[in-house]
């Protein structure tokens, strides 16, 4: 585990709050640990291999109430089948990620990047594995899913080193990626989600037909949801550099609602594909944000 105070993205003040909280596997997924995340496998043997220290969100039916006894620790029995949930951290970094308005304290990419570094060490902390893919208008980083601390240093530093790139192309990745996870993972994918609706919607659902569990956290800037620009006669694409001239009033009202069509769809789409599916402002801290987006999902699995 690294030093929370290493890294540029591992806030240890957001860690401590967050402490308590895990990222539980709500669906069954092939080689998710028994007790804290289900497991698909039925019918063959169950044999003890060694004790763990139990953490919050795991099953108090795996509980050693012995060992409590003798030792006033809490430990849960591991057994031979169960392995490690595979967590996989999808980071968009292309050029409209790089945004940031007057009203936010980052640009939605960093705002991204403190989500990655804290669910990785949420995920290490809880004894699972996690790995990271940076992508804009194709994979650009990616690294296995994988425990321990030299791991976590890799991840952290290349959240570090990761800046805002090219056009996006989030329809495309997603089905490669959706192919190339052969096993089943936890799939979390931190964007703005701008790429056309159906197509974006395809591909999500291609996660879920390979049995990945989906959580989506649409990244936005206030700026982006409100549009407080009422005198702005011409707007610049940050991808395409293409410019759009027009009145601002009508332009303000087109862009919302056209906005609002946008989220609804997407929102609509994971609902139906059973995609766990939440939007962050980069107005509100982080650590609030998850911290929220984690105790209400505890709470769904108790």
């Amino acid at each position: 585990m690294p030093s929370e105070a290493t890294y540029k993205y591992l806030d240890p003040v957001a860690l401590s709050r967050l402490k308590n909280l895990s990222l539980a596997a709500k669906l069954v997924a092939e080689g998710f640990f028994a007790g804290l995340h289900k497991s698909p496998h039925k019918g063959f043997s169950i044999e003890f291999a060694e004790h763990r220290e139990y953490t919050p969100g795991m099953d108090p039916r795996h509980v050693d109430w012995r060992v409590l006894g003798r030792s006033d620790k809490l430990y849960v029995k591991q057994y031979e089948e169960e392995t490690s949930l595979r967590c996989y951290l999808l980071v968009d970094k292309s050029a409209s990620m790089g945004y940031k308005s007057e009203g936010a304290a980052m640009s939605k990419l960093e705002y991204a990047s403190y989500l990655a570094a804290t669910l990785a060490y949420l995920t290490a902390f809880q004894h699972d594995a996690a790995g990271l893919i940076t992508f804009d208008n194709r994979i650009r980083d990616q690294i296995p899913a994988r425990q321990g601390p030299g791991h976590m240093r890799l991840l952290m530093e290349k959240l570090e080193h990761t800046q805002a790139g090219a056009e996006t192309s989030l329809s495309k990745v997603f089905h490669e990626l959706a192919e190339s996870l052969k096993r089943r993972a936890m799939v979390v994918i931190l964007s703005d989600l701008f790429d056309d609706t159906d197509e974006l919607i395809s591909a999500l659902k291609h996660f879920r037909h390979k049995k990945h569990e989906v959580i989506v956290f649409q990244i936005l800037d206030p700026a982006e949801l409100d549009f407080p620009f009422d005198d702005v006669t011409r707007i610049e694409d940050m991808e395409t550099s293409r410019e759009i001239t027009s009145d601002p009033r009508a332009f303000r009202k087109a862009y919302l609602d056209e906005l609002n069509k946008f989220l609804d769809a997407v929102r609509l789409g994971c609902r139906a594909s059973n995609i766990d599916y939440t939007t962050a402002r980069t107005d509100q801290r982080f650590d609030q944000f998850l911290g929220g987006y984690l105790a209400r999902r505890q709470a769904l699995l108790r």
